[in-house]
């Protein structure tokens, strides 16, 4: 029982971090054109 008091936080921690993650990834543009890489492979071949 007591390793819930380690496990809680770590895991509110991790979902903080994937969310900061997230967060920075669609505001850096990562998702802008996310059709035209696909495209391009397609022309390069």
């Amino acid at each position: 029982m007591d390793i819930l008091y380690l496990l809680i936080p770590l895991s509110v921690a991790l979902v903080l971090l994937i969310l900061l993650g997230l967060w920075w990834a669609v505001h850096g543009g990562q998702f802008e054109n996310v059709e035209q890489e696909g495209e391009r492979i397609l022309r390069d071949g």
